[in-house]
């Protein structure tokens, strides 16, 4: 039976690693806690028959695999899903800032001097909504949601210059403004491309150390 449960806890291990995946997040998608999942690594308690299946499933490898004495490692990376609590803190994050934003639309609208101008904290309003899932993006997204609050980041900024400058000048040439952030647009999908094929390379090089290193081992 100790045999049996180092065995397990080893592939779990190997897997989970391989995987990039922390024991929190191993943990939410097989909905246990990071230290259910801490114990089994450890070698204290065997996941039951079904949690074992829902690792072979998540890895792509059969449930055989787990619990023979070789180390396995995934067939597939799992994706890091945003849970159903971490998306509903994310908008009423992004659902406070604009709670705010109607109370200082309130408050301007009723001052004589600022009532013309109280609209403008509506066209402001979406760059603190974009920096709010940049930040929650950064925490528990990936790459494609880091790149898609990145640029709403970016896109708020040009409206907000935007309708600043048509507001407040006669500066006919703003319209420019778009070509610019289009180059800026260009930058981070460039940036975000280049990040997902140095990671895809690094993940290639470990993979390709590991199987050498097995191969000299046998």
């Amino acid at each position: 039976m100790d045999e049996l449960q180092d065995i397990i806890s080893k592939n779990i291990v190997a897997l989970r690693t391989k995987a990039h995946l922390t024991q929190l997040q191993l943990g939410e998608m097989i909905n246990y806690s990071d230290k259910a999942v801490s114990k089994w690594e450890r070698g204290e308690a065997i996941p039951d028959v079904r949690v074992l299946i829902q690792i072979a499933e998540i890895f792509g490898v059969t449930l055989d695999e787990i619990v023979r004495g070789e180390t396995v490692a995934p067939q597939v990376l799992p994706q890091k899903k945003l849970t159903g609590k971490r998306a509903f803190i994310t908008a009423l994050s992004s659902v406070l800032v604009w709670f705010v934003a109607t109370g200082l639309f309130t408050l301007f609208y009723f001052i004589p001097a600022t009532r013309a101008y109280a609209y403008l904290v509506f066209v402001v309003a979406p760059l603190p909504t974009a920096i709010v899932l940049n930040v929650f993006s950064a925490k528990w997204g990936n790459r494609v949601t880091n790149a898609v609050s990145s640029s709403l980041i970016l896109w708020s900024c040009v409206l907000i210059f935007h309708i600043f400058v048509l507001t407040f000048s006669e500066f006919i040439q703003i319209y420019y403004l778009y070509l610019v952030g289009g180059v800026f647009e260009l930058l981070i999908i460039l940036w975000f491309t280049y990040r997902w094929y140095a990671c895809t390379k690094r993940k290639k090089r470990v993979n390709n150390t590991d199987e050498n290193t097995i191969e000299e081992e046998e």
